[in-house]
Formats: structure tokens, C-alpha cells, sequence
């Protein structure tokens, strides 16, 4: 696999690109002191000793005392679980701590970025208590097989459209339709909506919004394409019988 590929899944964990960077080499390598690593890396000495000593504070490498200072990577499962241990409490405490705010429900927000869209419809669902409909592509409800299957879990009604349904979650209501592509419309408990496009690329855009007027309408357009698909299904049964 590509080295980048390694370096930017640590930097989700916290590490600046250097520091990712020298603690793939202290995991290759072993024990290694800030000289030893600076030569394998190309890295200059002054920032491999700042990144050492920012790896050893983030809790990613240990140092090893002797004659000469020698680190080692802590094993990637224990860094990762620290950190998300940490992370999960942090998340307990802001949630128990932080002032109240109020849901923009009168607004309209951008979000921009496939990955923050997809965070944000994760969280609609997480969120939703009663019911979830989802319109997207068979590709798109793929991706989001889990989140959808745990609604189903928790008795949710969720309805999809789509042109493709995984097989665990044909106990929601499904309605096939074509020509979704990159089109995703989401609405959880008739109160938010999410709608736009999803390419993949970090210029996506959807529009998210509580504003009951805007909701009221994507819910409808949502009703008249079941009709439609409902009744297109009738004339096809229909002339088949004929």
C-alpha cells in the first residue's frame, strides 16, 4: 500500500504529516534514536527530534532511557484505542458541559465535501426516533448499509428509493426507481432534510434545512414520485396480466 496512504490515517489520529511519518519509520524499524531516524527518513535532525518529542506527548512512541535516547513506536491497535477512549470521554464531558444551543430549524445551511455530507446524513440517522426516508443510488444505500440496517434494529420505519436494495434491509419499505445517480435526499422524522448531489469529489454540495416550509416540500415531491412509481407498477402488472 502506499506510504501517504499510512500517513494520512494517522494524521487522523492526531499527528502532524512528520510525526506520521517518523512513526511509520520507528514501527518499521524498531528502537531508534533521533539521528538513526532522521538518517532513514531524510527528515532533518532538529525536526525529528521536535516530531520524537511531539510522538512521545501524543502517546505514539515511548522513550527508551540509556546511554543515548532511543524511542519506540507504540503498537498502532493501543495508540488508536487510546486515543478513541480519550476522544469518547472528551465527547462526555462537552456533551454534559456545554452551554444549550438550539437546532437552526428556520435556516438553510451548505455543507460542502462529500465526507461532510455523509457525516452529516450519519448523524440525521443516528438521530431520527421515528421515521427515515432515503432516496439515492443502489451504490449510495450500499455505503450506508449499516446506519440504515441499525434504524431497522431500533424499529424505525425507514422507506427507500432506489434503484438497488442490499438484502438486509428489504424489511424496510422499498420502492425501486431509476435515474438516482448522484442525486441523495434525505428526511428523518418530518422535521430536517438533506438534498444534493454526491459525486465523490470535495466540491459536492447539499442543502440541509429545519425550515418547515422547505421540508414540507421535499416531503411531498418524495410522496408524488412513490405515487408515480406506484402506479407505474400497476400499469405494468396491469399489461402483464392483459
Amino acid at each position: 500500500m502506499d506510504e501517504m496512504s499510512y500517513i494520512e490515517k494517522l494524521m487522523v489520529f492526531g499527528l502532524t504529516r512528520q510525526e506520521a511519518s517518523i512513526y511509520l519509520c520507528l514501527y518499521r524499524n524498531g528502537t531508534l534514536t533521533g539521528y538513526e531516524a532522521a538518517k532513514l527518513t531524510g527528515i532533518s535532525r532538529s525536526n525529528v527530534y521536535n516530531a520524537l518529542a511531539g510522538l512521545a506527548e501524543k502517546g505514539a512512541a515511548y522513550l527508551m532511557e540509556g546511554s543515548s535516547s532511543k524511542y519506540m513506536a507504540v503498537p498502532v491497535e493501543e495508540f488508536c484505542d487510546n486515543k478513541l477512549r480519550m476522544m469518547g470521554n472528551t465527547k462526555q464531558w462537552l456533551s454534559d458541559n456545554m452551554p444549550a444551543a438550539d437546532e437552526p430549524s428556520d435556516g438553510y445551511i451548505t455543507i460542502m465535501g462529500e465526507q461532510q455530507i455523509l457525516d452529516k446524513m450519519h448523524h440525521m440517522m443516528e438521530q431520527a426516533e421515528k421515521r427515515v426516508y432515503l432516496s439515492a443510488s443502489g451504490t449510495r444505500i450500499a455505503e450506508m448499509e449499516q446506519d440504515i440496517y441499525e434504524l431497522l434494529q431500533k424499529k424505525i420505519k425507514v422507506v427507500l428509493l432506489s434503484d438497488k436494495i442490499p438484502e438486509r434491509l428489504k424489511t424496510a419499505v422499498c420502492y425501486k426507481t431509476e435515474g438516482k445517480e448522484n442525486q441523495v435526499r434525505l428526511i428523518s422524522d418530518s422535521k430536517y432534510v438533506l438534498t444534493g448531489e454526491l459525486t465523490g469529489s470535495s466540491r459536492d454540495i447539499c442543502l440541509y434545512s429545519g425550515q418547515r416550509v422547505f421540508v414540507d416540500a421535499l416531503k411531498e415531491a418524495m410522496r408524488n414520485e412513490i405515487k408515480l412509481i406506484e402506479l407505474t407498477g400497476k400499469k405494468k402488472k396491469a399489461k402483464g396480466e392483459a
